[in-house]
């Protein structure tokens, strides 16, 4: 805190009294300096005491006309998940470094999750990258978020839960890299704006179920997934496509049945006014070979506020219809 000479300041005894600091009186009295009232440093929404009132949610403090204040969250705050803490083989062992910065150095036969962050990947699954790795190599074990779409400072991974709370950070685990992130919503309305529904079909030359089983896993990728504005965004990670034998595909096998829900996410998509989806065209197969369902696929949010995609199926087998709906997240 600030010192001024007491001579100076003399009103800044009275202060002190009046919220009754007896110590900071004393310590003034005694070394003919006194320290700047809090009130005199800030402004907007941080009372006398220091404490920030009057709004809820994650506020950003701020310098205004030269005050510390707090600015209230806006109704929105989003952010990109992008790699915070790596680990390094090093001739010692893994030397994990966060923000550039290095923490601690384990032996590699030390590698376990009581030793490693393990949020993103277990500690079995690093000592078998550590033990084929080249010494030098790195790997990703923890993200924070960054680039925040209000400007306020990289939060780091062990802060996210506390900021934003745990489904903020059960969201970033479920996403790809550089996904962006809805770290905050308040005081706003889901309007829809447009929806899709499209039907598997039956191709038992494919394996009706396997398609299924693909659509079904398509649509719960995509569903529930936020694009911010002018952000990509794809589906959550990929993991329970199943291969269907295609003597055409590449390696002869495919994600067949993948195509009429992404048709049915084009249809919504484009219907509300955005572009195609990266990695769709516009055919009845629009989902190419090698194009990852979920994460190969983004959609990109050319309007004002966030979109929410809804995706879900009914029926099975050959009988399975997919439906798509994108709600625009509009300020009340």
């Amino acid at each position: 805190m600030r010192k001024v000479p007491l001579i100076t300041h003399p009103r800044y005894l009275i202060e002190f009294a009046r919220d009754i600091r007896i110590l900071d009186l004393m310590e003034s009295l005694l070394t003919g300096s006194i320290r700047t009232p809090i009130v005199h440093l800030t402004g907007g929404s941080i009372s006398r005491y220091g404490v920030a009132t009057g709004y809820e949610g994650p506020g950003m403090l701020v310098v205004n006309a030269e005050k510390l204040t707090v600015n209230p969250p806006d109704n929105f705050i989003w952010g990109f998940k992008n790699p915070y803490v790596y680990g390094y083989k090093t001739e010692d062992g893994l030397e994990i470094s966060e923000n550039n910065q290095t923490l601690r150095v384990v032996g590699g036969e030390d590698i376990s999750n009581d030793t490693i962050p393990n949020q993103y990947i277990s500690g079995e699954k690093v000592k078998e990258w550590y033990d084929k790795a080249q010494t030098g190599d790195k790997i990703v074990l923890d993200y924070a978020l960054t680039n925040f779409s209000d400007g306020r400072n990289t939060v780091p991974p062990s802060q996210i839960e506390d900021y934003f709370g745990e489904s903020v950070r059960e969201y970033i685990k479920d996403y790809p890299e550089g996904a962006p992130v809805m770290a905050y919503m308040h005081d706003y309305t889901p309007q829809k704006v447009s929806g899709s529904v499209s039907y598997l079909g039956s191709f038992p030359e494919f394996n009706d179920y396997s398609r299924a089983h693909n659509a079904r896993e398509f649509a719960n990728r995509w569903n529930g997934t936020i694009v911010p504005p002018e952000s990509l965004a794809s589906g959550r990670k990929s993991g329970g496509f199943v291969g269907v034998r295609d003597p055409e595909a590449p390696g002869g096998f495919a994600s067949h049945g993948t195509c009429p829900p992404a048709r049915a996410l084009r249809g919504a998509v484009t219907s509300a006014g955005v572009p195609l989806p990266v990695g769709l065209n516009w055919s009845f197969n629009c989902v190419a070979f090698g194009v990852d369902p979920s994460t190969g696929v983004k959609v990109n949010n050319t309007r004002e506020y966030p979109l929410l995609i809804i995706m879900w199926t009914r029926g099975t087998a050959g009988n399975t219809q997919i439906y798509a709906e994108v709600y625009e997240l509009v300020p009340n």
